[in-house]
């Protein structure tokens, strides 16, 4: 094992296991999300539709390939390489790591290998909780935001359910993100962005959301491996729409930093507890209608 500040990682592999007394698992790049309505589109329409363009270039298949775990004094830098299966296209993923003794801090880099000719759904970084309830939010809200539809978004502290995070459509998709986060804080874990990201959190993972064809196809960790799974994206895809015609705002190129450029975890007793100060309080408490 390796420890840098109040994180536990594995010597082998350079994954984080432990920020404090939290259980950290599958920490890693994420390129894809569930594509939704507009994404797929319909057969019968001939205008552009990312859904079938990113399914054909395999990036819901995505392999990590660890290539190398250098370990120093006061940084750890894990590199990896990021592909669709089959495929001669890749990301090169260089996650580096450093703490100032209390806090976590997190750079992850991308660079882009072979001849890319679509956007990404997403670009960021995931990782499971063993457990997480409630969630307190410096940042968009209350409901989710994306690119083109981020109007009503607005900027406050906030706090909700994990389950309430999420937005019931009939068919399973991406959903859930807010916008322009600063400051999350769940499960006894801080994460602080700069600069801010779009922070999303539900029970289960990108695959299994794409693979439920009902919401009743969702089963709370069913085989996940933790409990929650908590995204923290650099760049999402617009949604667009498919019915005006109307192509997604703010396509994400497969380069650039993920995770927000540059992501401090640490761990927050403080997180579980009732918000007192003034200052903290959240602007409302998200609940969903329907």
């Amino acid at each position: 094992m390796i420890t840098l500040g109040p994180a536990v990682f594995d010597a082998r592999t350079g994954a984080l296991r432990t920020i404090g007394a939290v259980p950290v698992t599958g920490l890693r790049l994420d390129v894809w999300r569930a594509t939704t309505d507009n994404d797929d589109g319909a057969a019968w329409q001939s205008d552009l539709r990312y859904g079938p363009l990113w399914r054909g270039l395999g990036l819901h298949r995505t392999r990590h390939r660890l290539d190398t775990v250098e370990a120093g004094e006061d940084a750890l830098t894990v590199r990896t390489r990021v592909a669709p299966a089959g495929r001669e296209l890749g990301l090169s993923a260089v996650y580096r790591w450093t703490s100032d003794g209390d806090r976590l801090r997190l750079t992850v880099s991308t660079v882009p290998d072979g001849d890319w000719t679509v956007p990404l759904p997403r670009l960021g970084i995931r990782f499971g909780l063993a457990a997480a309830d409630r969630v307190r939010w410096y940042g968009g809200g209350p409901g989710e935001a994306y690119p083109d539809t981020r109007t009503a978004s607005r900027i406050a502290r906030w706090q909700s359910t994990v389950d309430e995070l999420q937005t019931p459509y009939v068919r399973p998709q991406e959903n859930g993100a807010r916008i322009d986060v600063r400051r999350a804080e769940l499960d006894g874990l801080r994460v602080e962005g700069d600069p801010a990201y779009w922070f999303t959190a539900r029970r289960w993972t990108t695959e299994q959301l794409d693979a439920a064809a009902h919401r009743t196809d969702l089963v709370p960790g069913s085989g996940s491996g933790a409990g929650v799974w908590v995204h923290l994206d650099h760049g999402q895809h617009g949604i667009g729409s498919q019915s005006l015609r109307s192509g997604p705002a703010a396509p994400v190129p497969p380069a650039g930093r993920a995770g927000g450029v540059l992501v401090r975890l640490l761990p927050d007793p403080r997180c579980g507890d009732q918000v007192t100060d003034t200052a903290e309080k959240p602007g409302v408490l998200y609940a969903p209608i329907g």
